[in-house]
């Protein structure tokens, strides 16, 4: 019986602690302002991540423009955000390719326009290779061939399985918040968004 009421007060004390720090505001997961990477937008003009958006929230995600699926959610999604906010005020809204070999700044203008986006606040980016594989390591985005196949004409085609995320980084560039990209409802970014 001695023991029963010990387990209990001890079970108590854990849920009572988990309840009492999932009502505190969440600390930054990550902190991204000692880091920097070059890379280039939809119009060919250099950015610098993070510096380029300190100073205001940021909601960003990871896409490629040849994705025959989530890609397309992750998107739509971050334009909605933008939709649904009552005051968007200084927020940035930023998609960055993985597979910068196809998603030239061109390529993603054109994708861009597909979704209405090719305007502020939104920003795709892109970058060399090195520079953007780096990146995606910093930023924790996994991507992983699943499909290849050279054509008659040399051109080789190709699919990714990749991470499906979308990242609400503070105006300090911290980490806030980590997302599914393509199922997380819109509601909840922007609740947590409003937060910032």
């Amino acid at each position: 019986m001695k023991y029963q009421i010990s387990k209990l007060l001890f079970l108590f004390l854990i849920s009572g602690s988990v309840l009492l720090n999932s009502s505190c505001s969440s600390p930054a997961l990550d902190d991204y302002s000692d880091s920097q990477f070059e890379l280039i937008n939809q119009n060919g003009e250099t950015v610098l991540f993070p510096d380029d958006f300190e100073g205001a929230p940021l909601v960003i995600g990871f896409i490629y423009t040849h994705c025959p699926d989530i890609c397309s959610f992750i998107t739509a999604n971050i334009s909605s955000v933008y939709e649904e906010l009552d005051d968007p005020g200084n927020t940035q809204f930023v998609l960055v390719t993985f597979d910068p070999e196809r998603d030239t700044p061109e390529v993603l203008k054109q994708y861009a326009n597909a979704f209405q986006m090719d305007r502020e606040p939104f920003h795709f980016l892109t970058g060399d290779p090195e520079t953007v594989a780096s990146f995606m390591q910093r930023v924790s985005v996994r991507t992983q061939e699943s499909y290849s196949r050279e054509l008659d004409d040399g051109e080789r085609v190709y699919f990714l399985n990749h991470s499906d995320k979308i990242l609400l980084i503070d105006s300090r560039s911290r980490l806030i918040f980590d997302y599914g990209g393509s199922m997380t409802p819109v509601s909840i970014i922007i609740e947590d968004l409003k937060k910032l």
